[in-house]
């Protein structure tokens, strides 16, 4: 195993800044997200990293629904559905990604998530060989109303 290859620990030192939306939540989730990387690493497919964030979540009383459906209508009529990672606390969507970086599309189809749903607040997470990043993705239309 080349010295790369090694699943590093990474820290939960989250820095607290004022006006954030959901703060609270959001610390939590984010340190459920970093106690599933500090225990499984790197390398593994999405729904591996869904079922420990899963059972994480269950294990520390976060409410949450797993693989929420959002129908997509247009003219009143069905066309079809998302299907997001985690809506948790039935406030904050949560979508988890493999890989090295945020392509743009991830970004856009979260947005996409949280208008369809009119939440104000997102995690995009990505497991990556140097630790768990993420992006907090909010919905500039209710965050503002």
């Amino acid at each position: 195993m080349e010295s790369d290859d090694v699943p590093r620990k990474t820290s939960k030192v989250l820095v607290r800044k004022p006006g954030l939306i959901l703060p609270e939540l959001s610390y939590q989730i984010v340190g459920a997200l970093y106690d599933v990387y500090n225990e499984l690493g790197f390398g593994h497919q999405e729904r591996i990293y869904q079922r420990a964030i899963a059972d994480t979540f269950r294990s520390r009383s976060i409410p949450f629904v797993e693989q929420y459906e959002v129908p997509v209508h247009f003219h009143q009529k069905k066309l079809g559905t998302y299907r997001l990672d985690f809506l948790i606390q039935d406030a904050v969507i949560l979508e988890i990604k493999q890989g090295n970086y945020f392509r743009p599309s991830n970004i856009k189809q979260t947005l996409s998530y949280l208008k369809s749903l009119n939440k104000q607040l997102a995690i995009l997470a990505n497991f990556t060989r140097s630790g768990v990043s993420f992006r907090r993705i909010v919905n500039a239309q209710e965050a503002h109303s």
